[in-house]
């Protein structure tokens, strides 16, 4: 990561025409730091930093939030659909996995492997319930691209919720489709 000069941070907030005062209100510090880093006379934390040049990037729009990531309407199933119909979904719009929920909220993944895992003959009359792994990932819709990321390295996908909610679903596809 390269970080940027004081002088660099001072260019990009004049070339933006921002004062210190909106950029210090965007990333939630206080004004006279602002111009103290611009001035160099004081180095800031990382994570000080970041939220500087975050600020900046929204300010040119150039921070990809959830929403923006996301893939809506969400394909989801109920807990108490079968297992074959809910193949027969995966199978017809060519997911590898869905969504459980139930009246908006979020219950659980199903996905091909979670099928494949079970023993059972009669797999497919389970209800999903019994199949779908119930950790599920979920953020808001204005979550930062990188808090994205970082829920999708331990997880197969990141639900998108608002109010209680579901309104979206974000995969890896997702994110390599707007990078790309």
């Amino acid at each position: 990561m390269n970080l940027p000069t004081p002088s660099e941070l001072r260019e990009r907030r004049t070339d933006l025409g921002l004062t210190q005062s909106e950029v210090a209100e965007s990333a939630d510090v206080s004004q006279p730091l602002i111009a103290r880093i611009e001035g160099g006379d004081v180095d800031p934390r990382l994570s000080t930093l970041r939220r500087i040049v975050n600020a900046l990037q929204e300010a040119e729009g150039g921070l990809l939030r959830a929403v923006d990531l996301m893939h809506s309407p969400v394909t989801s199933v109920e807990p108490d659909a079968s297992v074959s119909e809910t193949t027969a979904l995966m199978n017809e719009r060519g997911y590898s996995q869905v969504p459980v929920i139930r009246g908006g909220t979020p219950l659980g993944l199903i996905g091909t492997s979670d099928i494949r895992r079970r023993s059972e003959d009669n797999v497919g009359d389970l209800p999903v319930a019994e199949v779908m792994r119930e950790a599920v990932s979920t953020v808001e819709p204005d979550a930062l691209i990188d808090t994205v990321d970082s829920h999708l390295d331990h997880n197969d996908a990141v639900l998108v919720v608002e109010d209680g909610e579901t309104i979206g679903i974000i995969t890896e596809a997702d994110i390599a489709r707007h990078l790309s």
